[in-house]
């Protein structure tokens, strides 16, 4: 069961929702502070319960979190959702991941919501977040990259707000004290943006060349700000499989 104390590591379930995509940074740094990682593709079925692990990460995607007919495994991360935020296993829903456990929680999710948010992205800390487990230390401004056009526009109820940006307000929260979602994307790097389509980042009004400066500039204060936050969701872990 997950809350047995064990001298094994801590393992923790993480869900793909694109193809081709993982932990990014994460995974080694989670592996550092003493988690092992067990990765699943959506599309290729999910565990029936989180029974055997001690965290759970919900990645991002491109589809809204019930765009149940182009990802048939979404009612699944659903349910594991719902699990996670009964069971008290510490959760981290990133971009998509977050706006599914919004959903289930009683929140309010928007296809093309306001303005669309690319690259290295300014966000500022709120006082709630200045006293979170996750965002304690970090700064009160800080960046971190983006990529969505979809957003939560209504966060569930008792949800504490920890983080915005000037195009979206809901971009960190808590859920009791186990549970958090973030609409940034902290388990990867610069280095993304350069893979992005210069078309498509036109055609929501970026221009390229300067989201890749423009996070290649910001990228060693964010890399440190994104690392303490992967190591204080690992500290939550480990306090849940020792007591």
């Amino acid at each position: 069961m997950p809350h047995e104390e064990s001298t094994a590591a801590p393992r923790l379930l993480a869900v793909v929702n694109t193809a081709g995509r993982g932990l990014g940074r994460f995974e080694p740094w989670l592996a550092a502070s003493g988690i092992t990682t067990h990765i699943v593709d959506g599309a290729n079925g999910l565990p029936r319960t989180l029974d055997g692990y001690h965290g759970l990460i919900l990645l991002g995607g491109g589809f809204m979190p019930t765009d149940d007919e182009l990802a048939g495994w979404l009612p699944d991360e659903r349910r594991l959702a719902e699990e996670a935020i009964a069971t008290g296993i510490p959760t981290l829903g990133i971009c998509l991941g977050a706006q599914i456990i919004a959903h289930v929680a009683g929140g309010t999710v928007e296809a093309d919501s306001g303005t669309p948010e690319r690259g290295s992205t300014q966000l500022t800390q709120t006082d709630a977040g200045a006293r979170d487990a996750l965002f304690a230390d970090v700064p009160s401004s800080f960046t971190a990259i983006e990529n969505h056009r979809d957003a939560i526009t209504a966060l569930p109820p008792g949800a504490e707000l920890l983080a915005s940006s000037a195009d979206c307000v809901n971009q960190a929260f808590r859920l009791g004290d186990h549970i958090w979602g973030v609409q940034f994307h902290p388990e990867v790097g610069a280095d993304v943006t350069a893979r992005w389509s210069v078309e498509d980042a036109a055609a929501d009004g970026f221009d390229h060349a300067t989201l890749v400066r423009t996070a290649n500039a910001n990228e060693d204060e964010s890399a440190r700000v994104c690392r303490l936050l992967a190591d204080r969701f690992a500290a939550r872990i480990h306090r849940t499989t020792t007591h």
